[in-house]
């Protein structure tokens, strides 16, 4: 029989950087008595995003973040070819890193979709899940998670 659980979690973010979600959507799993099914994970917040990767190696994360701000600097957008000026982003009611924040999170992704068997995430052995803050100071950040199974 087809059962499903939802709630909303809170998770403080330090600032940017990476938190790992993994042990508290077990709990959530856990919590709900399912064994069996599909968890989908939704950040609702446009300046954060959500990420399977690497939890052996701390430098894979620092990479990740390195390259994202490269890729979305916080001065402003300049044409690919690296020719042409600086152009300041419009969007800055939040200070300096509001849109690159929101540019880095329509890159990656906002919502997850996890398979789980006997109550626990189907992650490979050195897969975590994470909440990626892209601002700089920290925040209390909402995600829903909907636990659907048997």
């Amino acid at each position: 029989m087809l059962r499903q659980s939802l709630e909303t979690l809170q998770v403080l973010t330090p600032g940017e950087g990476f938190t790992d979600l993994t042990g508290r959507l077990n709990a959530s799993i856990a919590a709900s008595g399912l064994q069996l099914g599909l968890l989908n994970l939704v950040c609702l917040h446009t300046s954060c995003s959500l990420t399977i990767n690497e939890n052996a190696d701390p430098r894979v994360l620092r990479d990740l973040s390195a390259y994202l701000r490269a890729l979305v600097p916080e001065e402003g957008i300049r044409p690919l070819s690296g020719l042409g000026d600086l152009r300041p982003y419009i969007h800055a009611d939040e200070g300096a890193d509001d849109m690159p924040a929101h540019i880095r999170t329509a890159l990656t992704t906002s919502q997850l979709s996890l398979s789980f068997q006997h109550g626990r995430l189907l992650l490979g052995t050195w897969q975590a899940v994470y909440l990626w803050e892209h601002r700089r100071q920290g925040s209390a950040r909402q995600l829903t998670v909907h636990v659907l199974g048997s």
